[in-house]
């Protein structure tokens, strides 16, 4: 009760005060590579009288409604804060070293609290030291450099929620050291490398010391030039770019000794296992049309399936396989989107006894109010999952939802 106490009063401190927008953009753009945020502004900015300090603050609401129908399942609604979220940027002594907190409040965020877990209630607490507007070198927990719609901020999508293959093969969030180089020129071929040294057991772990890390490396390029307003990191092409705009990416990770079903999320596994992820992306923009490949793929170096000493007859397993997205959609004049995306999603052949393969197919309909920073969305969603006996199973789901934030 103290902390939300106090996050009230903070609140209510910052509306009364004076917003504080930066003397040069240019030179301070707190937009760090290693946490893309959608953001139309900046939020409420708070700067010492000595400029050696500064806070900005946002915040993040998504609220959801869906009837959901499996087959051979009775029909039922879902509704739910999907998220609810508070970040704080800026930086200290110098504009060289920022900082980003990044907080969850929302169930769907922290998850299911279990015995001897941590309460997931921190997302991100990163410190990068960015001596140009060329290198950034950061220190904390924070998303890995791997795919395109991973990367964007869930405010950012044109749908209500990533695909099924991000569901099951993203990199996640992870703590670490990462290093960033970008090379971008608005109509030159331009470029990022990244790269990432971290746990590899994911968010806010406390386990002890294991025997393994995870190598993450990021190669993107933009042949035709940087996109408008740091386009890639939001979805649709809200800007409507003047000229044809490309991108393409391909991110690599080992993860050793991993502990988890999927590397940095899942359930814990018997025995740790070694993973490599393979995770490839194209995005295409111009005059408010907009298309997105993925391909995604998660394999081991031994048996995904790992067995209980204690008792024999528990099993849990690396989620392997791989999967493509493929994603399009058109912004009318009156800031109305029209989207469609079908995902494709196979099992690896160890587990393909214990997880069904999936197709999905989604149609959504989005109004945006103010950019992705306020939204109202729609989307029907179908489902066909197919299983190795040769059964078949068609769920579908309609959802609404709108997203608010600053």
């Amino acid at each position: 009760m103290k902390w939300f106490v106090g996050i009230l009063f903070f609140l209510s401190f910052s509306l009364f005060a004076q917003p504080v927008l930066e003397k040069n953009k240019s030179d301070n753009d707190l937009k760090l590579s290693t946490l893309p945020y959608y953001s139309f502004g900046k939020g409420l900015g708070l700067t010492a009288p000595d400029s050696l300090f500064q806070m900005n603050l946002r915040f993040r609401i998504q609220n959801r409604a869906s009837y959901v129908k499996n087959e051979f399942e009775d029909g039922g609604y879902d509704w739910q804060i999907r998220r609810l979220r508070l970040r704080f940027d800026g930086f200290v002594g110098s504009p060289k070293f920022l900082y980003v907190i990044q907080l969850s409040f929302a169930p769907g965020d922290t998850g299911e609290i279990r015995e001897g877990d941590n309460y997931n209630i921190i997302r991100d607490a990163v410190i990068t030291y960015r001596p140009n507007p060329q290198w950034n070198f950061s220190f904390g927990q924070t998303k890995l450099p791997g795919n395109r719609q991973r990367i964007n901020s869930s405010g950012a999508l044109q749908l209500t929620d990533r695909s099924i293959n991000n569901a099951r093969f993203n990199i996640d969030r992870d703590f670490g050291f990462q290093v960033h180089h970008l090379k971008q020129r608005s109509n030159q071929f331009s470029y990022n490398i990244k790269g990432a040294l971290s746990t590899g057991e994911g968010r806010n772990t406390t386990n002890g010391p294991d025997s393994g890390l995870a190598l993450t490396g990021k190669v993107e390029l933009m042949p035709l030039g940087a996109f408008t307003k740091d386009g890639v990191y939001f979805e649709g092409d809200l800007i409507r770019e003047a000229k044809p705009k490309l991108f393409f990416s391909a991110a690599f990770q080992q993860n050793n000794n991993a502990q988890r079903t999927q590397g940095q999320l899942g359930d814990d596994l018997f025995q740790a296992r070694t993973l490599k992820s393979v995770l490839l992306d194209g995005m295409f923009k111009y005059k408010g049309f907009a298309a997105m490949a993925t391909y995604m793929s998660r394999t081991t170096t031994r048996n995904a399936i790992t067995v209980n000493p204690l008792d024999p007859t528990q099993t849990r397993f690396v989620y392997v396989g791989s999967g493509f997205d493929y994603q399009c959609s058109y912004l009318t004049p009156s800031n109305y989107e029209f989207i469609a995306r079908y995902s494709t999603q196979k099992v690896g052949a160890a587990i393909v006894n214990l997880a069904p393969d999936t197709q999905e197919y989604t149609l959504g309909l989005t109004k945006y109010v103010w950019e992705h920073a306020f939204k109202i969305q729609a989307e029907v969603t179908y489902d066909r999952l197919q299983f190795s006996q040769g059964s078949e199973q068609n769920n579908w789901y309609v959802r609404f939802q709108i997203e608010m934030g600053i």
